[in-house]
């Protein structure tokens, strides 16, 4: 067996909350060679100490200008090759949504793409950044680099992706426009990871918590993807959703990466 990468992302939905919830015992349990996660809403002085003393992983933290807002960060038991912040865009780049680690195998994009619930400014400011992504995730592969996008895309992709498509087709995470946007990243040799392995329903990595029970009842979304593109499929192993993993909206997904 050659190089293993055991790779999880989790929007923990801030991540002094998550401390609390047994996040650290979580990662001791799972032990995932490269973790990433999304809306930290902390900046790196902020954030508890005994994570940033967390043994056994390279620590990059990408926040938003905004206090308490967005956020990301990457924990790697392997040291990365080099670490970039956002995409050169500046009104992109302020919100702190992307992390970039190249490994020697491939090149790791650590992501939380805007939500577009809010207002028509915002949904608008989504699809601009979806499509300054897709370029930018171009760039790279132009380059030789082989890629890994992971993190919460705040849209679910088809119908079979959440609870209740037919209620959901005017709300912002089930647009057509914001729907179709996979379709185009897929169409340009990008795999979704979990759909690679199965087709099987009720694979959901949101609940609302303002909809009564709704994780208990299972009435969620699909919204956190690994994509990798094409020529990363033969080393693809495995992709799952921890659905069982408490302490966050969001619940972990996974994928096993083999060279």
């Amino acid at each position: 067996m050659g190089k293993v990468y055991k790779i999880f992302s989790w929007n923990v939905n801030g991540i002094r909350a998550v401390v609390k919830k047994g996040f650290l015992e979580w990662i001791n349990d799972a032990q995932p060679d490269i973790l990433i996660i999304q809306e930290t809403k902390a900046n790196r002085d902020q954030v508890p100490k005994q994570l940033l003393n967390l043994e056994g992983y390279y620590q990059y933290w990408n926040s938003a200008v905004r206090k308490g807002y967005s956020g990301v960060a990457t924990f790697s038991k392997i040291k990365p090759l080099s670490v970039e912040k956002g995409m050169g865009i500046k009104r992109f780049d302020d919100e702190g949504r992307i992390l970039i680690t190249k490994y020697s195998e491939f090149t790791l994009l650590n992501v939380y793409f805007p939500n577009g619930k809010k207002d028509d400014e915002r949904l608008k400011y989504k699809l601009e950044f979806y499509d300054a992504f897709l370029e930018f995730a171009e760039s790279l592969r132009a380059k030789g680099e082989r890629i890994v996008i992971g993190g919460d895309v705040n849209t679910a992709h088809k119908p079979i992706d959440l609870a209740r498509p037919k209620q959901n087709e005017k709300i912002s995470g089930f647009l057509p426009i914001e729907r179709k946007w996979i379709d185009k990243l897929l169409s340009k040799g990008y795999v979704d990871t979990l759909r690679h392995f199965t087709n099987e329903p009720g694979l959901y990595t949101w609940w609302s918590v303002r909809a009564r029970g709704a994780r208990e009842r299972n009435v969620g979304w699909r919204i956190d993807y690994f994509f990798i593109s094409e020529d990363l499929v033969p080393h693809l192993k495995d992709a799952k959703i921890h659905s069982q993993v408490q302490g966050s909206d969001h619940c972990p997904i996974s994928i096993t990466l083999e060279f």
